[in-house]
């Protein structure tokens, strides 16, 4: 399993090989060594993920932000929202200030 820490795989893999590795240490049949081993590797994989979740967050957040400084936030348009006009509700979304 070392030879997926040589090489960089996508968001959605990384899950998947935790959630994998999660079954296995929760199974009991590791033996100590490889118990530790596997502990080692998600803990490696679950530091890459939070750094690229950090990453995509200062990304999004760049995106977002307005020539001021302060963060444009805006509803996600969801099925129903698609053919209402959100420009009136972004606007008064725009000047709130986010939680963070």
């Amino acid at each position: 399993m070392s030879d997926t820490t040589s090489s960089p795989q996508d968001f959605a893999a990384t899950v998947e090989q935790l959630e994998t590795i999660v079954e296995r240490l929760e199974s009991g049949e590791l033996s100590l060594e490889n118990a530790l081993t596997a502990f080692e590797q998600g803990v490696r994989l679950t530091r890459d993920a939070q750094q690229r979740l950090d990453t995509a967050e200062l990304k999004v957040r760049a995106l977002s932000e307005g020539r001021e400084g302060r963060l444009n936030v805006t509803p996600f348009a969801g099925p129903d929202d698609a053919k209402h006009d959100l420009k009136d509700d972004a606007e008064e979304d725009s000047k709130e200030t986010p939680p963070w």
